[in-house]
């Protein structure tokens, strides 16, 4: 371990220094390709909100209508009208990858899924260079790679129009290349660091994070950096990243007058989700210290419970978890693990303790993905160790046992990721609700609904999504966006919850046209649809 740790960077990438060969990452390769098809062959649509949204994007760069949003997932952000600039929320990089996609070989899901294709394909590579460094063994090349192409919970979501494949491979890649950096003692390495660091921020507003964790690798304690290699490290990140995101911040000077938008940090303010679609955003440091003390830190306290969950689940895959945090600690002087260390910390604590609402609803499981080919590397350090214990006391034979147990760690990541796949929608079909509602929709409708960028997807209808404010305030909403028609199912907010329910008479505003009544008990499966009786400003104006 000494002399690997000791070892100049030229001997991680030789072909055979860990026994993996060029022909071994061929095969690598080759089978990530068709794992990768295998998922395009049975996921048909985006399936969910986020991803929705980065297809419709790409798609309407892709089809020169520009990188514009047709409608409002939430409130942050007020323009004056429909469509507007895009990504005020969430970041370019996704649609605009998705968007080249489209492009060169036309419109379409299956087309729009080739960037995540490569980009897992990417990281099955990577994983496996990975776990052939960390274990110093081929076998173990090999054995994370599969791990991570089984994916566990992952296995339905590295294939869609997300960027849990992407995300993963660019700051996998960030984390892997300060490492190297800071073991080298080369300056050089932050370089592709600060692009990787730029590339993930690009993708994920949190990417942001890595370049902290680059700065702490960078001057913490001793190492083979000396003190004029860090400043150029330091300087070389930083001219690096910068270059990366330079356009991004000149489109969004020109846009939107800001370096970012700003809406996404107010997001700390929440005292509830559901504040998410509030309208107005009127999220302030006074409103949330004055929901005290108490609830600030009952809320984070359930953050935490629900992320823990997460890094059980989704990260370790239950078993596998608790076998890589004690590989973690057996190896934690190996300078690779440096920056993985920290990132886990910091990206824990800011999704439990800073964004803990944002954390628990997707953030965490988003951003881990970098996370997920050093805990599938470490799991299988972790579970030999395990074996090998064990097999001194019960004297198994230690080849056999670890040739079953490593079976087994694989056959859980396929059993998870199977399991998952058969619980997400990915016919290609409009949703019931949406189907269902369309007979009663002009073509011109102008939605209020929940998840625009799903209902834009099937029926190409701009709109907003519901708010969370008192219903009086809804009809402001109505006339400053155009909107024409309500569409309520089960998935309300607070405010229309009685509207639904029936429970109340709709305002003067609303009309309602029908309720498609299933002749269920329950209302789950109900659909109100209601049009707006209200003047449009940009009629008016």
């Amino acid at each position: 371990m000494a002399n690997y740790l000791r070892g100049r960077s030229s001997d991680y990438f030789s072909a055979d220094k860990w026994g993996m060969t060029r022909h071994d990452y061929i095969l690598i390769a080759f089978i990530a390709l068709l794992v990768g098809v295998g998922l395009l062959l049975v996921i048909n649509e985006p399936g969910y909100t986020d991803a929705y949204y980065y297809y419709n994007a790409g798609e309407r760069l892709a089809t020169g209508k520009g990188l514009t949003d047709p409608y409002l997932v939430n409130y942050i952000y007020l323009p004056e009208s429909l469509p507007f600039p895009s990504h005020t929320y969430w970041m370019p990089l996704t649609s605009l990858l998705i968007a080249a996609s489209l492009k060169l070989f036309g419109i379409g899901f299956t087309v729009a899924q080739i960037p995540s294709l490569i980009a897992f394909i990417g990281l099955s590579l990577l994983s496996a260079w990975l776990g052939s460094v960390l274990g110093q063994k081929r076998i173990y090349g090999w054995l994370s790679a599969l791990l991570v192409m089984g994916g566990g919970y992952y296995l339905s979501f590295w294939l869609t129009t997300d960027h849990f494949a992407l995300y993963g491979l660019l700051g996998c890649s960030a984390l892997i290349t300060m490492g190297l950096g800071r073991r080298d003692g080369d300056w050089r390495w932050f370089i592709a660091c600060g692009v990787l660091i730029g590339l993930a921020h690009l993708t994920r507003s949190d990417g942001a994070l890595l370049g902290l964790v680059a700065l702490i690798v960078v001057w913490q304690g001793n190492s083979a950096l000396k003190r004029q290699a860090r400043w150029r490290a330091t300087l070389a990140l930083a001219l690096a990243y910068s270059v990366v995101m330079l356009p991004w911040i000149v489109r969004n000077l020109n846009v939107l007058g800001t370096l970012f938008p700003t809406g996404g940090a107010r997001t700390a303010l929440l005292r509830d989700y559901n504040e998410f679609f509030a309208y107005p955003a009127d999220w302030s440091f006074e409103k949330f210290w004055a929901w005290g003390i108490g609830n600030i830190l009952e809320s984070r306290l359930q953050a935490g419970g629900i992320n823990f969950l997460t890094w059980l689940a989704v990260e370790g895959m239950v078993l596998l978890g608790p076998l890589a945090l004690w590989a973690w600690w057996r190896n934690r002087s190996n300078v690779l693990l440096l920056g993985f260390g920290w990132y886990v910390l910091l990206l824990h604590f800011v999704m439990t303790i800073i964004f803990p609402f944002a954390g628990y609803r997707g953030g965490l499981l988003h951003s881990s993905t970098a996370l997920f080919p050093f805990w599938m590397a470490l799991a299988l350090l972790g579970l030999d160790d395990a074996i090998g214990a064990l097999a001194r006391l019960r004297n198994w034979p230690i080849g056999q046992a670890k040739t079953v147990f490593r079976t087994a760690a694989i056959l859980l990541a396929v059993a998870i990721g199977l399991s998952r796949l058969q619980n997400v929608k990915m016919d290609g079909y409009a949703p019931d609700y949406i189907r269902l509602s369309e007979r009663y929709l002009p073509s011109d409708a102008v939605l209020m609904v929940n998840s625009p960028p799903t209902w834009y997807y099937f029926l190409k209808q701009s709109g907003v999504t519901l708010p969370d404010t008192p219903l009086e305030r809804v009809s402001e909403i109505a006339s400053r966006y155009c909107i024409t028609h309500l569409v309520l199912d089960v998935n309300v907010t607070e405010s229309f919850s009685p509207l639904f329910e029936g429970s109340i008479t709709p305002p003067d505003f609303l009309e309602e046209i029908i309720h498609l009544d299933r002749g269920t008990e329950t209302l789950e499966d109900d659909i109100r649809i209601y049009q707006f009786n209200t003047s449009c400003q940009a009629d008016n104006g």
